[in-house]
Parts: structure tokens; C-alpha cells; sequence
């Protein structure tokens, strides 16, 4: 049974699944789809074109599904699409896509956690078990791969990717590509390590995450630049699934992967 507050705004046209609480002034416009267990809590905005899962929570002044601040915008239906059990905190901000992307939708996965005051624009993709922490600023067509975490006060260049199992530290310019399983903070950013202690913690072995040491070494720091580095990886190292992770996220780069940090710094 659904809970919806007398003073909340629910549009006919919104489809609600079951045991959906919608509190106080809460706005929910048509052409939204709430699953089930969700808790719009009060004051928060679902605009139309938003697909919401499972168990997720929006709490009070977030905003899910405005239109894009992008001025090649012209009106046409697109949408934002939201996973299971993710939590969009207050005054968070999600935007729809557009066509000029050729996606046409903004995607959050499943249990992914969008920190207050965090904005997510049009057509970006975060993935599944992901942190967004508050103050973070992605621009359109940015993505983060599963697991990725975005420090506070981040803001992207538009196109920008995080890799899988990445971790961004504050107040980061992401201006390069953040490449799987490493570290990368400093100002112009840069690489940083690997990311031993979040690959631990989700399971990796020690094997592996040596494993992911070795093919950063080869890029970084044996004298080679990243594509002689890809074609000796590629040789030389056995395939694994992490090798090929961070082979197809290299290959893949538009605008090129964080440098190594400079001498001295």
C-alpha cells in the first residue's frame, strides 16, 4: 500500500509500484515511473521522462529529471533512468539527455549513492556501486564506470570517463581520463597509485592487485609512452580480465588518460 501525503503533488499520468511513500510537498510530474519501496521524501522534484527503480530513496530538495542545461536543447523527449536501491541526497541535481548526444538519457546504476548537492548532467552514465560525494560537478556525457568514486568538490571536463574501481580525490579537476583501479588527485591531475586499499576491500587478492601495479609500471614508468605501453601490455602480459579492462579503457580514450605526476611533486 502507498503512502502519499495530502499536501505531495502526484500527476495522474505517474506510475507508482508498490509500498511508495511520498512525503509533503513533493512534486512528481507524469510520464515518471517510481518502483517499488521507494520514499520521495519532502520537497524533493521528479520531472517527467524519469524511470526510478527499486528501494531508492530522493531526499528533500533533490531534483531528478529537469531539463538539460544545454543549449542544443529543443524540447524533445528524453530521459534520466535511475537503478535499485540508489539514494539521491539533498538538493542533488540529475538532468535529462539529449538527442545531440545521440543517447538521449541520463543513467545512474543500481546501489550508487549521489551526495548532496551533487550535479549530474545531461547523458551521463554512473554506473553500479558508485559514490558521487557532495559538491561534485559532472558534465555532460561524463562516465563513471562500476565502482567509481568521485571525490568531493570534483568537477569534469564534458566526455570525461572514471574507470572501474577508480577513486578521484577532492577537489580534483578531471581533465584526463581516469583509467581503472588507480588513485588520481594533484592539480593539473595526475596518477597516483593504484587503488590497493578500495581493491582489497571489494575482494581483489594481492595477486591481482600486483598484477594491476605491474601494467601501470609499464605504462608510467619504463620510458615508453601509452601507446608503446598498450602494444608491450598486450605482448607481454598474460590475458586477464583486469589486463583487458585497462587495454579497452586506454584504447578507447578520447582525451587521453591522466599523466604521471611531474618530478619533484
Amino acid at each position: 500500500m502507498n503512502k502519499i501525503h495530502p499536501l505531495a503533488c502526484v500527476n495522474p499520468g505517474a506510475k507508482l509500484g508498490d509500498n511508495v511513500e511520498i512525503g509533503p510537498f513533493a512534486f512528481v510530474d507524469d510520464n515518471v515511473e517510481i518502483g517499488d519501496g521507494c520514499k520521495i521524501m519532502n520537497g524533493a522534484t521528479i520531472y517527467n521522462h524519469v524511470k526510478i527503480g527499486k528501494d531508492c530513496t530522493v531526499f528533500p530538495g533533490a531534483v531528478v529529471g529537469a531539463i538539460p542545461q544545454d543549449l542544443k536543447f529543443e524540447g524533445e523527449e528524453s530521459w534520466v533512468e535511475i537503478g535499485d536501491r540508489v539514494n539521491i541526497r539533498e538538493c542533488a541535481t540529475i538532468n535529462r539527455g539529449t538527442k545531440a548526444s545521440g543517447k538521449g538519457i541520463t543513467k545512474v546504476g543500481s546501489d550508487t549513492l549521489i551526495m548532496s548537492y551533487a550535479h549530474i548532467a545531461h547523458d551521463c552514465c554512473i554506473g553500479n556501486h558508485c559514490i558521487i560525494v557532495s559538491y561534485v560537478g559532472l558534465a555532460g556525457e561524463t562516465d563513471v564506470e562500476d565502482w567509481g568514486i568521485v571525490g568531493g568538490k570534483c568537477g569534469s571536463h564534458q566526455f570525461s570517463r572514471v574507470g572501474t574501481h577508480a577513486f578521484v580525490a577532492a577537489v580534483t579537476k578531471i581533465m584526463k581520463d581516469v583509467p581503472p583501479y588507480v588513485l588520481a588527485g594533484r592539480e593539473p591531475i595526475c596518477f597516483e597509485g593504484v587503488n590497493r586499499t578500495g581493491l582489497l576491500r571489494r575482494g581483489f587478492t594481492e595477486e591481482q592487485v600486483n598484477e594491476i601495479k605491474s601494467i601501470y609500471d609499464a605504462i608510467y614508468f619504463q620510458g615508453m609512452n601509452v601507446s608503446q605501453a598498450v602494444e608491450y601490455i598486450d605482448a607481454n602480459f598474460p590475458a586477464t580480465e583486469i589486463r583487458d579492462n585497462i587495454l579497452g579503457f586506454i584504447r578507447k580514450s578520447s582525451r587521453g588518460i591522466v599523466p604521471k605526476p611531474k618530478p619533484g611533486r
